[in-house]
């Protein structure tokens, strides 16, 4: 069985989360969890709250936390917040606040379909 959480709008560069996701995307959710608290980045704790919220779900439906495994850990940008940097001479300069969505999956490897 499946078991998913999303966390929508992160206040964090889809860049930053994807060099953590990587990391940690061939580990189980408890080893993963483990590995991001003792992460000094700043996107470690919103993806960890998300694999956590996932893990609980799962645990909700009557899951072992031990026989789960991560089926997919997509992270996808968000809508950037466009905003502006004065400069001189009264221009200015534009840039973008980046944003991101993180997705998880988790499957139960203790019950196979036949």
């Amino acid at each position: 069985m499946q078991y998913s959480a999303t966390a929508k709008y992160i206040h964090v560069s889809t860049r930053k989360v994807r060099l953590l996701a990587d990391s940690v995307r061939s580990l189980s959710p408890v080893a993963a969890l483990a590995q991001l608290s003792h992460m000094s980045k700043s996107a470690a704790l919103p993806l960890a709250k998300v694999i956590a919220s996932a893990v609980a779900n799962a645990k909700q439906k009557n899951a072992k936390e031990e026989t789960l495994k991560m089926s997919q850990l997509e992270v996808m940008g968000a809508a950037g917040l466009k905003r502006w940097h004065a400069v001189s001479r009264g221009q200015a300069h534009p840039y973008k606040k980046r944003m991101t969505h993180i997705r998880v999956v988790l499957t139960d490897e203790g019950k196979k379909k036949a």
